[in-house]
C-alpha cells in the first residue's frame, strides 16, 4: 500500500511538472509569436517608410517642368535610380515618337537638344519599372533681362473690398452683437451690395451705415466662385449700423525691382503680395510702383528678421509704372520712362535651373543708397517645380552686407541673383532662425506669368 501511494505521489508530481512545462512552453511559443509579429511589423513599417522616403526624395528631385533653349544643347544631372521615356506631343496630344524609341538613364548626365515650337513629355519610372512622375519639357527662346536691384514702393488696389475678419460690437443694450459672424469669411471679396458694385472700403462702410437695419444682399467672391449672402446690420452703442466685419481695399509696402525686359516690362519681389492678416494672395484691381528711398534698416538677428524701411511719396512725379499682375511668382507690369532709366546695367542671359551650381554667386541690391553686387553662396538647389519661391537656398557671405543688414532682410525680396554671368533668380525669403540664410526663386519661374 505504501509503495502504491508513493507511486501515485510521483505520478501526481510528474503530472504537475508536465503541466508547468506545457504552460511555460506555451508562454514561450506565444512570446515567440509576439516577438516575430512585432519584428515583422517593424520590418514592414521600416520598408514602407524607406520606400516612402525614397519616393519623396526622387519625386522632389525631379522638376515638373524642364525648360530647354531652342536649338541649344542643355545638360542636367539628376542622379536618381530612375529611367525615363520621352515622347513628342502634338497639338492633338499625339506623340510622333515611337514608344520606347527615346529612353534615358536619369542616374547619369543627360544632354538634350530640341528645335523651336516643340513640346515633349517625359515619363519617369523608378528603377525603370514603376511610373512615378510626368515631366513636361518645354522649348523656350533664349532671353536677356536687365537686372535692376532698386527699392520700390508698392501700392495695390484690391479687386473688391477684402474681408479681413469678423468680430463683435456692443449694442445699445450692452449686449454683444456679430451680424456677419458665420456669414462672411476671412479672405472674401465683397463685389456688390444689393446688386450695386463697390470698390472702396469707405463706400461699403457708408452703405452699411445708411442701411437703416434692412438686410443687405452681398455678392462675394469666395474661393474663386461668386456667391450671394444676406447680412442684417445692427445698431452699435453709438447708434450707428454695423455688421461686425473688418475690411480693406488696398495694400502698401516696399520691395525690390528684379528685372526689366526688352519690351519695357518689369518683374519684382519674386513672390506675390499677400494680405497681412489673411495671408492669402490679394486679388488686384490695379496697382502702382513708386520711387522710394530707404530711410532705415533694422539688422536681422536670430529669431528676429530685419527690415528695410522706405519712404514712399504718393505723387505723380514719383510713379515708376503700373502693376498689372499679382501672382505667386511676383508682381509684374509696365515701366514708364523714369523706371526705364533705372535699367542702367547691361542685359544678361537667363540661366535655367539645370545650369545653376552650388557655390559662389552674387545678389544685386540697394542698402546704402548705392546699387551694387554682394557675394552669396548657393548651398542647395531644389529642382521640383512645385517649390515655386524656394528653389534656391543661399547664404550671405559678403562682410559689407552682413555689417549693414545682418544678412537678408524684409524689403530685399526681388533682389536679382547672378551666377557665372547669367541671371538665375531673385531673393524671396529669409530664414527667421538665421538671417544670413534665405531662399530664392528661379528666374524661369518668374517668367512663366
Amino acid at each position: 500500500m505504501k509503495r502504491g501511494r508513493n507511486n501515485d505521489i510521483i505520478k501526481e508530481q510528474a503530472g504537475e511538472c508536465m503541466v508547468i512545462f506545457l504552460k511555460n512552453w506555451k508562454r514561450k511559443v506565444l512570446r515567440y509569436k509576439i516577438y516575430r509579429f512585432c519584428l515583422g511589423l517593424a520590418l514592414a513599417v521600416s520598408c514602407t517608410s524607406l520606400t516612402g522616403l525614397l519616393y519623396y526624395y526622387i519625386d522632389s528631385s525631379i522638376p515638373s517642368i524642364i525648360n530647354l533653349r531652342a536649338g541649344e544643347e542643355e545638360t542636367f544631372h539628376l542622379g536618381i535610380p530612375a529611367k525615363a521615356e520621352i515622347v513628342s506631343v502634338s497639338d492633338q496630344g499625339v506623340s510622333n515618337i515611337p514608344q520606347g524609341a527615346v529612353d534615358i538613364d536619369l542616374s547619369r548626365t543627360v544632354t538634350m537638344k530640341a528645335g523651336e515650337n516643340a513640346s515633349f513629355q517625359m515619363q519617369v519610372k523608378l528603377f525603370g519599372f514603376f511610373p512615378i512622375k510626368q515631366v513636361g519639357i518645354r522649348v523656350i527662346k533664349d532671353q536677356e533681362l536687365i537686372p535692376v536691384g532698386v527699392p520700390i514702393g508698392i501700392y495695390v488696389k484690391t479687386d473688391g473690398v477684402l474681408v479681413v475678419g469678423t468680430g463683435e460690437f456692443q449694442g445699445p443694450d450692452g449686449v454683444d452683437r456679430s451680424p456677419a459672424k458665420h456669414i462672411l469669411k476671412s479672405g472674401d471679396y465683397i463685389r456688390k451690395v444689393d446688386g450695386v458694385e463697390v470698390t472702396e472700403k469707405d463706400e461699403f462702410i457708408e452703405k452699411v451705415r445708411k442701411s437703416g437695419g434692412t438686410a443687405m444682399v452681398l455678392t462675394l467672391e469666395r474661393d474663386g466662385e461668386l456667391i450671394q449672402v444676406q447680412v442684417k446690420p445692427e445698431l452699435d452703442a453709438a447708434g450707428e449700423y454695423k455688421i461686425g466685419a473688418w475690411v480693406r481695399d488696398n495694400a502698401q509696402g516696399v520691395g525690390t525691382m528684379t528685372y526689366i525686359d526688352n519690351q519695357g516690362n518689369f518683374g519684382a519681389l519674386g513672390h506675390g503680395i499677400n494680405d497681412v492678416d489673411t495671408s492669402t494672395l490679394m486679388h488686384m484691381e490695379d496697382g502702382t510702383l513708386y520711387q522710394t528711398e530707404i530711410v532705415d534698416i533694422k539688422k536681422g538677428a536670430t529669431g528676429d528678421p530685419g527690415e528695410m524701411t522706405g519712404m514712399i511719396i504718393y505723387s505723380e512725379d514719383r510713379i515708376l509704372g503700373d502693376i498689372t499682375y499679382n501672382s505667386y511668382q511676383g508682381i509684374f507690369g509696365v515701366c514708364n520712362s523714369r523706371a526705364l532709366a533705372m535699367g542702367v546695367r547691361e542685359p544678361l542671359p537667363i540661366g535655367l535651373k539645370q545650369e545653376i551650381q552650388k557655390g559662389k554667386a552674387q545678389i544685386l541690391c540697394t542698402v546704402d543708397g548705392t546699387t551694387k553686387y554682394y557675394d552669396v553662396e548657393i548651398t542647395d538647389i531644389h529642382l521640383d517645380h512645385d517649390n515655386v519661391n524656394r528653389g534656391i537656398e543661399l547664404t550671405v557671405v559678403d562682410p559689407e552686407l552682413l555689417e549693414i543688414t545682418g544678412g537678408i532682410v524684409q524689403g530685399m525680396s526681388g533682389s536679382p541673383i547672378i551666377q557665372n554671368g547669367k541671371f538665375i533668380g531673385a531673393v524671396t525669403h529669409v530664414l527667421v532662425q538665421d538671417a544670413t540664410r534665405g531662399y530664392g526663386i528661379f528666374i524661369e519661374n518668374m517668367l512663366e506669368h
